[in-house]
């Protein structure tokens, strides 16, 4: 009789993910979504930088894109929330920080 294996990576990807808090994982899901999800001009000047209990903060690359983005509220959180699947995200706080890792 046969078994059935089970590539590592599965296996180790299960294990991580009931190790994360859900929060870690959400925010994983954002970080790797914002480019699609957003409008390109929008992408490059602002990156997800913290998530918890839904408030998403969004690194931003100067005083005139927090302007801009708050304008846009609703429709950015529309936009990860549809990309997300879920409304994961309630509400946006925007801090001028360094865009690059």
């Amino acid at each position: 009789m046969k078994q059935k294996l089970t590539p590592l990576g599965s296996i180790l990807s299960k294990v991580l993910d009931n190790l994360r808090p859900s929060s870690d994982l959400d925010m994983t899901r954002i970080w790797d979504l914002w480019d699609e999800a957003l409008d390109q001009t929008v992408a490059a000047n602002s990156k997800p930088g913290a998530f918890k209990e839904g408030v998403l903060i969004v690194h931003v690359s100067s005083s005139v894109w927090i302007q801009h983005l708050r304008f846009m509220e609703k429709d950015l959180k529309a936009q990860i929330n549809l990309a997300l699947g879920r409304p994961l995200v309630k509400e946006l706080k925007f801090k001028i920080a360094s865009l690059h890792s």
